[in-house]
């Protein structure tokens, strides 16, 4: 089994997501990235999706909390 694939939500940023992971379009396509890390894009105004380019630095805001048990 490989490496375990961590997604980050980041305040007011991307998600970050590292581990031995694959990104495929709605057809099944890869969508090719480097490394083992990389940041998606949660504010929608990235030109390079689904990549975070720091556009949501423009007031992008959203904390996102686990439940507490």
């Amino acid at each position: 089994m490989g490496e375990r694939v961590e997604i980050k939500v980041r305040d007011n940023g991307s998600l970050r997501i590292s581990g031995d992971f694959t990104i495929v379009d709605v057809e099944g396509n890869e969508i090719p990235h480097e490394g083992t890390e990389t940041g998606l894009c949660r504010c929608g105004r990235s030109a390079n999706k689904p990549f975070c380019d720091g556009s949501h630095k423009q007031g992008f805001e959203s904390v996102v909390r686990a439940p507490q048990k």
